[in-house]
């Protein structure tokens, strides 16, 4: 089955997943060097379209190294992942081609705003703040946080602000250990570990837990049985929104995007994709249950 065969490759990822998904606010929100007229912003974002339909190619930034969403299968050097198939298929709408360019998170922000890069899929937050820079696609993929914590006590943890006092692992810029911290939790960092050491680290009680997305959590559980963890049954917060990250000029281009989502929403593509790589899951709809927001963190 597909979760055995990238159980490995999983394991080897999860470190940049810890980094990637929740994404940096500084990395976000840079600022633009110089203010643009609303006419040199249309004739900038005219070429980008443009220049996608004379090539007939659209060159897409993405990890290649985040399970599930873009990563290579084993033995393979053929890109895949929930993003990656959604990009084709939007592309193939577009009546384009789609190159994709391995580029590290933090590139990513920087290649879109250059125009190294036409566009950039890698389950990137849309954000308030990453919104003043770029423009954003509508939502293809909707989730929430969640925290894996021990399955004999939760971690002493029954709501977030149980949080106080508590080791949360994961990245020192993310989201997630914005959140965490919001909470009076200490982040513990780590080098390049991988999967395994961030849950052994819970299970044998050197942090409390591990907070991130629901999906990527449920597969992460799933991938390594051999702890005692669970997702906390009754803690569920912060809704997160992933959109196809754009230049801040390029309307065109996400109007054209938009339109493909919508019909890859509307024909199933978008339930089939996200069911292959999420555990039979569908995120490309809003979860039906109650999801505390945060108040107090500027995301």
């Amino acid at each position: 089955m597909r979760n055995h065969r990238f159980l490995f490759l999983f394991s080897l990822a999860f470190l940049l997943l810890l980094a990637a998904c929740g994404g940096s606010s500084s990395e976000s929100t840079e600022a633009s060097n110089e203010d643009k007229s609303e006419e040199q912003s249309k004739e900038t974002e005219q070429t980008t379209w443009e220049k996608v339909q004379e090539k007939g190619e659209m060159v897409v930034g993405t990890s290649g190294t985040l399970y599930a969403t873009s990563f290579h299968p084993e033995d393979s050097d053929q890109l895949s992942g929930y993003d990656v198939e959604v990009m084709r298929e939007v592309a193939k709408k577009l009546g384009v081609d789609v190159k994709f360019q391995e580029i590290g998170i933090d590139g990513l922000f920087a290649a879109v705003k250059s125009g190294r890069i036409d566009a950039a899929i890698n389950d990137i937050e849309i954000t308030d703040k990453r919104k003043d820079t770029y423009l954003f696609s509508e939502p293809y993929k909707y989730s929430y946080t969640t925290m894996i914590v021990r399955e004999e006590d939760l971690s002493g943890i029954e709501t977030l602000e149980d949080l106080e006092g508590k080791k949360a692992g994961g990245g020192a810029t993310t989201v997630f250990s914005d959140i965490a911290r919001h909470f009076g939790a200490e982040v513990v960092t780590y080098g390049n570990a991988t999967n395994d050491v961030y849950l052994r680290d819970v299970d044998n009680g050197r942090t409390d837990t591990v907070i991130n997305d629901y999906y990527l959590q449920s597969i992460a559980l799933k991938a390594m049985p051999q702890f005692d963890l669970v997702l906390h049954p009754d803690i569920r917060f912060h809704p997160t929104e992933q959109g196809i990250l754009l230049g801040k000029q390029d309307q065109t281009l996400q109007k054209k995007i938009n339109e493909a989502l919508a019909e890859l929403r509307e024909d199933g593509t978008l339930t089939k994709i996200s069911k292959e790589f999420f555990v039979g899951k569908d995120a490309s709809k809003k979860p039906e249950k109650e999801i505390r927001e945060i108040e107090g963190v500027d995301f």
